[in-house]
């Protein structure tokens, strides 16, 4: 009588067996370290795939970029701002007319429509403003300051102030933005752009009416 010994009575395994366990082994700790790698890679992809905000973008222009040039859409556009009061009030507690001075100071700044300063340090213009004259071929201000004293004549029992109105241009576009390397995958960007900045030109107007009788107690104690 002929004995087959069997690997597996014996406490062996054949080795087709180990082998294809083995392989399994090797297959799943494969499959654990790309999965692993695929974790550390997927983050930064990621990050390079989200869209940058206008104002990070705008914040490249002369800082990493090759190019930054501001396309208008149409023309300059040029319209009154509102009117400002300035200085202070002149209350006339007499019974003639008196003649007050009224030393002022106003500043009128820029808007945009992306809420960003566009001056890098006190009166040195930034890149965009620089790029918004090169484009419209005119002077853009950030910001524009008058100061003076003006004369108003105010009537007994009145009160008279002083307004300013500045005149202010619009201007509407797209900032082309072309990088050295890419940025956020891309080296290519547009970004639109709308901004209301001063000009040099602007109106004072003296305005004056009737104190209330609160105003006049505050003002005038001694009547």
């Amino acid at each position: 009588m002929t004995e087959t010994t069997s690997y597996e009575t014996m406490g062996h395994r054949s080795p087709s067996l180990r082998t294809s366990r083995n392989r399994a082994c090797w297959a799943a700790f494969l499959a654990l370290v790309l999965a692993g790698s695929g974790l550390l890679t997927a983050p930064s992809a990621q990050a390079e795939d989200t869209r940058p905000t206008d104002a990070e973008l705008l914040a490249k222009c002369n800082n990493g970029t090759k190019q930054c040039v501001f396309h208008p859409s149409g023309p300059l556009v040029r319209a009154p701002g509102a009117a400002r009061r300035v200085g202070d009030e002149a209350h006339n507690c007499t019974t003639r007319i008196q003649r007050s001075g009224i030393t002022w100071s106003d500043t009128v700044e820029e808007s945009n429509s992306l809420g960003l300063s566009m001056t890098v340090g006190v009166g040195f213009a930034g890149p965009w403003s620089l790029s918004i004259t090169t484009s419209y071929e005119t002077t853009w201000k950030s910001s524009k300051t008058a100061s003076e004293t003006t004369f108003i004549d105010v009537r007994p029992g009145h009160i008279g102030w002083v307004t300013r109105t500045s005149e202010m241009q619009k201007v509407n576009g797209t900032y082309e933005l072309i990088f050295k390397d890419r940025f956020h995958g891309k080296r290519y960007w547009y970004v639109p752009f709308e901004a209301t900045g001063p000009t040099e030109t602007s109106s004072v107007s003296q305005r004056t009416r009737p104190m209330t009788e609160e105003e006049r107690a505050s003002n005038c104690p001694a009547q």
